[in-house]
């Protein structure tokens, strides 16, 4: 037998003493470890974890209970919450509202069948601003007075937009076809007043009074009072002066009267005329422009050295 036949039997030999040692630890029996080591949650870590849990559960319980409390008392629906109400044009507001913080809003109108009412303890304030925040205008509705401050403040009508009355730092236009004062002191005005027409109302009476000083109404062209169906008196209490600086004065009527004239004395030849009453008179002119009555006769009674004349 060769030595490579005697290398392959002893392979085999010790191929089968491996194979016979590793079956036999196989069917030997194994020793039981006597410490086993328990998988999972035991003990107070267990009791404080099924404490968290129910106090979660309390909790989402609470807070469904407080949610469903919420909606039902603030009336929250599909449509909005309590009287507000969402729709397609913006937000509807019934009943009284109270705003504590400012309010911005683009339009604000009521219900066609309602009034719109705004109601402040203090005032109602409204401002409006520019693109820069700066404050253009403001209406202020106090307890003692309604305040506008702005550039032009304008009162339209309704119907066609007129403008009925508008106020800028120049001047006051008032746009009404009238212009009614009814105080009892009437109106006051600090400077001139220009106007083309004044008039009294139907069957009232038209007065221009100065209380303590001078009346004055002058006009380049003319100036022309006139009484189509009454008198015109003009009463003052010294001097009535009537000047006409380039033209005449002209008094055109069936009857003009001068009263309360004057009678000078005239002295005549003739007995009879002292015992008959005097019913004619002629009208005398002093050279300084006084006019007096003196008693007619055949001829012109009228003396320069009359008693009237020298003491005028």
């Amino acid at each position: 037998m060769d030595r490579s036949t005697k290398l392959d039997i002893e392979e085999l030999k010790m191929t089968r003493e491996q194979y016979i040692l590793a079956t036999q630890q196989n069917n030997l029996p194994r020793a039981e470890n006597a410490h086993l080591y328990p998988v999972g949650i035991y003990g107070w870590r267990k009791r404080c974890l099924y404490f968290f849990v129910l106090l979660l559960l309390v909790t989402m319980i609470v807070n469904l209970a407080m949610t469903i409390w919420i909606l039902k008392v603030m009336n929250f629906t599909v449509d909005g919450m309590g009287n507000l109400r969402v729709t397609k044009k913006g937000i509807r507001l019934e009943g009284i509202s109270e705003f504590l913080l400012p309010l911005y809003v683009k339009e604000i109108h009521s219900r066609k069948d309602s009034p719109l009412v705004l109601q402040s303890d203090r005032n109602v304030t409204v401002n409006a601003r520019n693109h820069m925040g700066q404050l253009t205008g403001q209406l202020t509705v106090g307890a003692d007075a309604v305040e506008a401050q702005c550039k032009r403040f304008e009162v339209r009508a309704s119907e066609d937009g007129r403008v009925l009355f508008s106020a800028d730092e120049d001047e006051i236009t008032i746009g009404a076809e009238k212009l009614k004062v009814t105080g009892t002191e009437g109106a006051v005005f600090g400077h001139s007043v220009e106007t083309p027409h004044i008039r009294a109302e139907p069957s009232q009476d038209l007065r221009l009074e100065s209380p303590t000083r001078s009346l004055i109404m002058e006009a380049p062209r003319g100036v022309q009072v006139s009484a189509a169906a009454g008198d015109f008196k003009a009463a003052c209490r010294k001097e009535l002066h009537l000047q006409s600086t380039e033209g005449e004065i002209f008094l055109n009527a069936d009857t003009i009267r001068l009263g309360n004239l004057p009678t000078g004395s005239f002295s005549s030849s003739s007995p009879s005329s002292s015992h008959s009453r005097q019913t004619v008179y002629e009208l005398c002119i002093c050279p300084n422009g006084k006019l007096y009555l003196s008693p007619a006769g055949v001829g012109s009674t009228c003396q320069s050295s009359s008693n009237i004349c020298l003491w005028s």
